[in-house]
C-alpha cells in the first residue's frame, strides 16, 4: 500500500564409402569314376560337375575385368556425377535484384516524418525485407557464399520484424521509431552478413535507415508541468521512492488543476492549493517528452482510489487549512490504494 497523510495546519506555511567385391575361386575336387549298376546316380554327378564348372567360369570372367573394356564388377555402384558449380555472376545478379526494392523502401523511411507517414514507410520496408529473404532462400548459391547467404536471410527476416514493430500509435509513452530501430540488433546483423559476402566478391549493399540514440530528458525536481489557478492555503507534498521520475496530476472533475514533476528519490511540494476534492493521478517512466506531456519509455499510469480533500476554514485565532503528503512507492502499513489507468485516460 502507498500512503498519504493529512494534517490540519493553522497559519500559512505550506557428415560414403564404396567397397570392392571380393572374388573367391571355387576349387572343386574331380568327380569319382562311375561304377556299373549305378548309371542313374553317375548321370546326376556328371550334371552336377558341369554346373560347378559353369559356376567357376562366371567369377573368373568377372575377375578378368579391371575397367579396360570389360563389364564392371558384380555389385559395384556407379560413380556419382559431380555437382555442377553455381554461376557466381548469376548469384550476384539475384542478390542485387533482391536488395534493390528493399533499399528503395529504406530510403523512403529516412525521408518520412514521424506519425502515419513514417509508419506506412516502415510497413512497406518490412514487407520488402521479407520478400528479399524469400528470394535469397530459393536461389542457388555458390559454395563459398552459402554461409553468408544463410546469415543474410536470417538478418533480413529479423530486420523486417523490427521495422514493423518500430511503428507506434504516437500516443503516450510512444518511443520514437528511430530510437527503437537504434536499439534493435537486426541492423547490425545485416551489416555483418553484408561484410562477409562483400569480402567474397558479392556486393551486398543495404541502405539501413537512420536512427536516433535513446534520450534521457528530465525536468528539474518540483517543476510545475502544468499550473492552473491556485489561491488557497492547502499544501501538497509528494514523496517519490520509486526507481523512475514521476509526474503527479490533480484534477477536479475533468479539469486539470496542476501537474508536478518529482524526480525519483526526491520530494516536492505545491503550495496554495485551493479547497476542494481532487483526484490524484501519477505516471512514472523515463525520458520526459514535453511536447506530448509524457514519458517515452518504461511508463506506468495510476491513480489513488480515494480523493484528496483540501479545506480552508477560519477558526478562532487564525485559519485552518489542509496539508497532505502522498507517497508514490508502496510502503509497509500504507493506507492508500491505487488503480492502473489506461494511458489514453490519463489527464494531460
Amino acid at each position: 500500500m502507498r500512503t498519504y497523510t493529512s494534517a490540519r495546519a493553522t497559519g500559512g506555511t505550506p557428415s560414403n564409402r564404396h567397397g570392392r567385391p571380393t572374388h573367391h575361386q571355387d576349387r572343386s575336387a574331380p568327380a569319382p569314376l562311375p561304377r556299373q549298376g549305378r548309371r542313374q546316380r553317375t548321370t546326376h554327378r556328371a550334371a552336377g560337375l558341369a554346373a560347378a564348372a559353369l559356376a567357376l567360369s562366371l567369377p573368373l570372367s568377372a575377375c578378368s575385368s579391371d575397367g579396360a573394356g570389360g563389364a564392371s564388377a558384380a555389385g559395384s555402384a556407379p560413380s556419382p556425377s559431380p555437382t555442377p558449380t553455381v554461376d557466381r555472376a548469376a548469384y550476384r545478379h539475384t542478390l542485387t535484384g533482391a536488395l534493390g526494392p528493399l533499399n528503395s523502401a529504406l530510403r523512403a523511411v529516412d525521408g518520412a516524418h514521424e506519425g502515419s507517414a513514417l509508419n506506412t514507410a516502415l510497413n512497406t520496408a518490412s514487407s520488402r525485407a521479407d520478400a528479399a529473404a524469400d528470394t535469397l532462400q530459393m536461389t542457388a548459391t555458390p559454395d563459398d557464399a552459402s554461409p553468408g547467404n544463410s546469415q543474410l536471410i536470417s538478418a533480413l527476416r529479423a530486420l523486417g520484424q523490427d521495422l514493423k514493430s518500430a511503428g507506434g500509435d504516437g500516443g503516450r509513452c510512444a518511443t520514437s521509431p528511430r530510437v527503437a530501430l537504434g536499439s534493435a540488433q537486426s541492423p547490425q546483423s545485416v551489416k555483418a552478413a553484408g561484410r562477409a559476402l562483400t569480402a567474397l566478391g558479392y556486393d551486398t549493399s543495404v541502405h539501413l535507415p537512420r536512427t536516433q540514440p535513446a534520450q534521457h530528458r528530465r525536468l528539474t525536481n518540483g517543476t510545475l508541468v502544468r499550473d492552473g489557478s491556485r489561491g488557497g492555503l492547502g499544501r501538497l507534498t509528494v514523496k517519490n521512492g520509486t526507481a523512475r521520475d514521476a509526474v503527479v496530476t490533480l484534477t477536479r472533475g475533468k479539469r486539470t488543476a496542476f501537474s508536478l514533476y518529482v524526480r525519483h528519490g526526491s520530494n516536492a511540494t505545491v503550495r496554495s492549493v485551493n479547497s476542494g476534492a481532487y483526484t490524484v493521478y501519477f505516471t512514472t517512466g523515463e525520458d520526459w517528452n514535453g511536447a506530448k506531456s509524457s514519458f517515452t519509455r518504461e511508463c506506468s499510469f495510476e491513480k489513488f482510489d480515494d480523493p484528496a480533500n483540501f479545506k480552508t476554514v477560519r477558526v478562532t485565532g487564525g485559519t485552518q487549512y489542509t496539508v497532505l503528503t502522498f507517497t508514490l512507492n508502496k510502503v509497509f502499513g500504507g493506507n492508500a490504494s491505487t488503480s492502473t489507468v489506461p494511458a489514453a485516460e490519463f489527464p494531460s
